[in-house]
């Protein structure tokens, strides 16, 4: 279990994140990412599999992630997966919006006919009464101060990981 520096027993989850070509059943997912316990960030855009066609102009204009830019600098779904695997080995990582990340993972790994190598849980599973009044707001303020874009998967876990850390002070 990783502390923050100088604070003691202040848990820093590994948090995950996905984008994805949409908002219904038939999406997939685009980009990953993942900040781990010690800050160390991990992101990819994902080569859509041939079947993976629907796409929604909507999520397009909130992750700014076109299907040329997938095309161009996608990779394959079995090297997304390795790298996952390797990068978060035997680890338990979080995700707010897991009922979506989780089912997007699921997809990736199906895929690739690759084992998923950890465990993703819910972000609600750790957190205490004052973070789950305080998180959306907090979040707010954080973003104010971001300098990277939102609604990319590593910098939106990077600013999930830091409303948990926020709001357990």
């Amino acid at each position: 279990m990783n502390k923050l520096r100088g604070e003691a027993n202040v848990f820093i989850p590994t948090i995950i994140d996905v984008e994805a070509s949409g908002f219904g059943a038939s999406s997939y997912p685009i980009e990953v990412g993942v900040i781990n316990q010690s800050g160390k960030k991990f992101c990819n855009l994902i080569k859509p599999q041939n079947d993976w066609t629907h796409w929604d102009a909507r999520a397009e204009s909130l992750h700014g992630i076109s299907r040329q830019l997938l095309a161009q600098k996608g990779l394959p779904v079995q090297e997304v997966c390795l790298q996952l695997n390797q990068f978060l080995m035997g680890q338990t990582v979080y995700s707010d919006g897991w009922v979506v990340d989780d089912t997007w993972l699921i997809e990736l790994f199906n895929a690739a006919k690759v084992v998923m190598q950890f465990h993703v849980s819910s972000l609600e599973m750790i957190l205490n009464e004052t973070q789950m009044s305080q998180r959306h707001s907090t979040k707010d303020k954080l973003f104010q101060k971001m300098k990277e874009p939102r609604h990319r998967a590593s910098s939106d876990a990077a600013l999930i990981q830091n409303t948990f850390v926020t709001t357990r002070r």
